[in-house]
């Protein structure tokens, strides 16, 4: 498959893929609908979750009052979906939470 070629059928299934989290029907409903296997959606939602980074944003680095030093770590995800991080959570958990959300 050509560069061209490959990057208008990765444009195609991320119009694809948000079209199916808008529509509020399942994955198996949708596929249906336009014509396409169950199959084949998970294979380029998996494949275009792996190739999109992670972000962050930079939070206001002013200083915190002791109530803000204990708040979580709030994420918000290239999806829109938000992740709150309670103060003390362990690496190993974080670390695991962050590699099932890039499987997605």
């Amino acid at each position: 498959m050509r560069a061209t070629e490959r990057a208008a059928s990765e444009k195609k299934w991320q119009e694809l893929i948000r079209q199916q989290q808008q529509s509020k029907l399942s994955v198996s409903a949708f596929c249906r609908q336009h014509g396409f296997s169950d199959q084949a959606f998970y294979y380029w939602r998996k494949r275009l979750a792996a190739s999109e980074p992670v972000r962050f944003a930079l939070v206001d680095p002013s200083p915190a009052s002791s109530a803000d030093r204990f708040a979580p770590l709030e994420l918000i995800l290239a999806s829109g979906d938000r992740l709150r991080i309670a103060p003390g959570t362990d690496a190993a958990t974080l670390r695991a939470v962050l590699n099932v959300l890039r499987e997605r």
